[in-house]
C-alpha cells in the first residue's frame, strides 16, 4: 500500500509540473487579453471569501484578487470568482482554469515543492484550533480524548489533527466533510463534539451557528498555518506581480498611505512613498505594469491594514485582533521587502 501511495503522489507531482510548465509565461498576457482576472476562492467563508445573496464576493482573500486586478487591469472589479473546495483548488490552478488561487491555503514544503505551484506570500498568519459547544464542559484540547471531530477533507487540518492526538496519546473519531459549510452543519446538528480548522475559520464558522454564543474556541493552537495566494510555477513575471501586490499593500500601511490619502501622497517628498505611488523610479516597468500600479491597488482596495480591518477586524462579526498579522513595527510579523 505504501508503494502504491508513493506512486500516486509521484504521478500527481509529474502531471502538476508538466501542466504548470505548459502555462508558463502566459498568464499576464492572457489576463490582459481577457480583460478579467480569474481567481479561485473558497465555497464560502465569512471574512475571507464569501458571496452575499446577490452573488457579490467579499473577504480578505477576495481583496487579494481585487488588488491584483487593480494592479494589472486598473480595475479592482475586473475579477471572475470561481468557488473551489479544498480538493478542487490545486487542480484548478494547475490546469489553468484559474489565474491565481486565493483561498485560505496553507503554505507547506510539500505543496511548494511537488505540485508545480508557488506561494506568493502570506496574507494571514493562522493556526489550527478547536471549536466546542460550551455545554460539552471542556476548557482545553487535552480534555478531548474520545471525541468525535468534524473536519474538512483535503486539508492540512486532517494531518495536524492526527499528529496532535497521536502525540497526546488520545483517541478521536473523525467525521469528514467536503466543504466548510458542511462541517459547521455537522457540528451544529450534533454529528460531532468538536469542529477543528484554522482559528480564523472557526471564528467565521461560529457566526453561522443559530446561537454563536453557545460555542467557544479552545485556547490551544496546534499548528502553524501561513495562508496566502498561490500561482503556477514557471511564470516568474506573474509570480512577481502577485507577490508584489501584497508587498505593496503592506508597505503602504507602514508608510501611512491609505485609500483616503493616496492622491495627496503623490505629492509627498518621502522617497519611499514616491517610489510606491509611482511618481519616482520605474518600479511598475520592472513588473511589466504601469507606473501607478500600486497607487491603483491602494486607491481601489486599500492598504493591508484597511483590508484586514474591513473584513475580519474588531468591528466585524469575526472580531479578530491583528495579533501576528500586525506590522513588524507594531509587534506582529507582517513584513514586506522595500519598493526600491
Amino acid at each position: 500500500m505504501k508503494r502504491i501511495a508513493a506512486a500516486l503522489v509521484a504521478g500527481v507531482a509529474t502531471v502538476a509540473l508538466t501542466t504548470s510548465a505548459a502555462f508558463a509565461a502566459e498568464t499576464l498576457d492572457a489576463v490582459k487579453e481577457r480583460g478579467e482576472l480569474v481567481c479561485g476562492v473558497s465555497t464560502g467563508l465569512p471574512g475571507f471569501s464569501n458571496p452575499d445573496d446577490s452573488g457579490d464576493w467579499s473577504g480578505i482573500d477576495v481583496d487579494v484578487c481585487r488588488a491584483v486586478a487593480a494592479a494589472v487591469l486598473g480595475d479592482a472589479n475586473a475579477v471572475k470568482f470561481i468557488p473551489l473546495t479544498a480538493k478542487e483548488r490545486f487542480t484548478a490552478l494547475q490546469s489553468g482554469e484559474i489565474d491565481v488561487l486565493s483561498r485560505n491555503t496553507t503554505w507547506t514544503l510539500t505543496r511548494d515543492s511537488s505540485l508545480g505551484l508557488n506561494f506568493a506570500g502570506v496574507n494571514y498568519y493562522d493556526g489550527q484550533g478547536f471549536l466546542v459547544k460550551k455545554d460539552l464542559g471542556v476548557s482545553s484540547a487535552t480534555e478531548l480524548n474520545g471525541a468525535s471531530v468534524c473536519i474538512q477533507s483535503g486539508t492540512t487540518t486532517e494531518l495536524n489533527l492526527a499528529d496532535y492526538f497521536r502525540f497526546k496519546g488520545m483517541e478521536y473519531s473523525p467525521v469528514v466533510f467536503d466543504t466548510s459549510d458542511q462541517t459547521v452543519q455537522g457540528f451544529s446538528s450534533g454529528r460531532c463534539d468538536v469542529l477543528t480548522s484554522d482559528q480564523s475559520q472557526l471564528y467565521a464558522l461560529r457566526t453561522k451557528l443559530d446561537d454563536p454564543d453557545s460555542a467557544m474556541v479552545l485556547p490551544e493552537v496546534i499548528s502553524k498555518e501561513p495562508l496566502g495566494p498561490v500561482v503556477r510555477q514557471g511564470d516568474d513575471e506573474w509570480f512577481n506581480i502577485v507577490k508584489w501586490t501584497l508587498f505593496a499593500q503592506l508597505n503602504a500601511e507602514e508608510l501611512g498611505v491609505t485609500s483616503e490619502n493616496v492622491e495627496e501622497m503623490k505629492d509627498s517628498d518621502n522617497p519611499s512613498i514616491k517610489r510606491l505611488v509611482g511618481t519616482d523610479g520605474d518600479m511598475g516597468e520592472k513588473l511589466g505594469l504601469s507606473a501607478d500600479w500600486a497607487a491603483m491597488i491602494i486607491a481601489q482596495v486599500g492598504n493591508y491594514g484597511e483590508m484586514f480591518e474591513r473584513n475580519v477586524g474588531m468591528d466585524t462579526p469575526l472580531e479578530i485582533a491583528r495579533g501576528l498579522n500586525a506590522l513588524w513595527t507594531n509587534g506582529g510579523i507582517q513584513y514586506a521587502p522595500p519598493v526600491r
